[in-house]
């Protein structure tokens, strides 16, 4: 299974301190395994100090835009990310992708195997509405865009986990223990990305699950 692509956390050269600056554009990044622990704990650090969450954001989800579309490769932003995250995966001309085999793709989130991409969702590890709430509120419509097509905060995972885990953050919701510590650690390397906050719950949430990643 292919794992979920995070970004190069070895050294963690990620832009600290630019408060205005603009999400990255769309990428598409090789697979990586969890950093090393010292990795963690300097990424944990990056992310800050605990803040409250800016409860009182104006979320509107038709602000964000929807699945970006590369007319060269004809894929939009989902079809790239259920061509990563599957195995055996084939795609057509118009980039349609199917399972030739029993199974392509498992869920990161609770193991659930698919066969059929129509059974899949495409979740942002740090849901939008959560990212409005954490800094994101004032962002350009063309920055809001760009972070809801960042292959680096998607994963394709099962609709039943998609669904229970809606736009809750890891205080109040939890992967299957087999990736509490790739989604933990996905998920700080998003927040500090794209310079968001985090409350002290959410902090405590984290720290919890990388503690399980190993050694």
């Amino acid at each position: 299974m292919v794992l979920l692509a995070l970004l190069t956390l070895a050294g963690c050269k990620v832009p600290i301190g630019t408060e205005d600056a603009a999400p990255a554009s769309p990428t598409s990044a090789p697979p990586a395994a969890p950093a090393a622990s010292g990795d963690r704990a300097a990424l944990m650090a990056q992310l800050g100090a605990a803040k409250p969450e800016d409860t009182g954001a104006h979320y509107n989800r038709d602000d964000w835009g929807d699945w970006a579309y590369d007319p060269k490769t004809k894929c939009n932003t989902r079809e790239q990310v259920l061509a990563r995250d599957g195995q055996g995966v084939a795609v057509d001309s118009q980039c349609r992708p199917t399972c030739p085999t029993t199974a392509c793709w498992t869920s990161r989130y609770d193991g659930v195997q698919a066969k059929d991409a129509a059974d899949l969702q495409i979740d942002h590890i740090v849901p939008i509405a959560e990212a409005n709430r954490s800094g994101a509120r004032g962002w350009s419509a063309e920055q809001r865009n760009a972070y809801y097509n960042d292959m680096t905060n998607l994963v394709a995972v099962s609709a039943r986990s998609n669904g229970q885990k809606s736009d809750s953050d890891p205080a109040q919701w939890r992967p299957t223990d087999a990736y509490s510590c790739e989604y933990a650690t996905a998920y700080t390397t998003v927040k500090v990305k794209y310079h968001l906050t985090a409350d002290d719950r959410e902090i405590a949430a984290l720290n919890a699950m990388l503690n399980t990643c190993p050694r």
